[in-house]
């Protein structure tokens, strides 16, 4: 399975009052994944915005496993699980350095769009050379 594996560079302003990483930043690490990911195989988003077309987020699952706090060394591991013709998915992993911790797992799930309008189309045939791209690295299921 391909995956990248990226230090977070966690901040004091990424805690709550309970002194723990606010649960909402948790998706800004995933994006961190998915954007370290898409590059580390060739592929830049800006050139799929540019294109005309966009992959907004449909759905996200995340499950809180332990406390991340400032002062941690974090990672997160991105991958992706499907490389459907309408839905992309991704799976994150945040661990620490010998990922002995899991810190928190998740999910996003997405489609590709025009940028104008949001009106779904096929990622086969809009962006081909994502398509095979993802299709090489996405988790193979038998």
């Amino acid at each position: 399975m391909f995956f990248i594996k990226k230090e977070l560079e966690l901040t004091y302003a990424d805690t709550d009052m309970m002194g723990v990483v606010y649960h909402a930043n948790y998706l800004r690490y995933f994006e961190i994944g998915r954007n370290n990911f898409t590059n580390s195989i060739g592929l830049r988003y800006l050139d799929l915005e540019a294109a005309g077309h966009v992959m907004p987020i449909l759905d996200v699952q995340v499950s809180y496993k332990q406390a991340l706090r400032f002062g941690d060394k974090a990672f997160v591991k991105a991958w992706l699980e499907e490389n459907g013709t309408v839905i992309t998915v991704y799976c994150y992993e945040v661990v620490n350095e010998d990922e002995s911790i899991v810190y928190a797992t998740g999910k996003t799930s997405h489609a590709l769009v025009t940028k104008e309008g949001f009106k779904p189309v096929v990622f086969k045939t809009t962006a081909p050379d994502w398509y095979e791209k993802y299709d090489e690295v996405a988790v193979k299921r038998n």
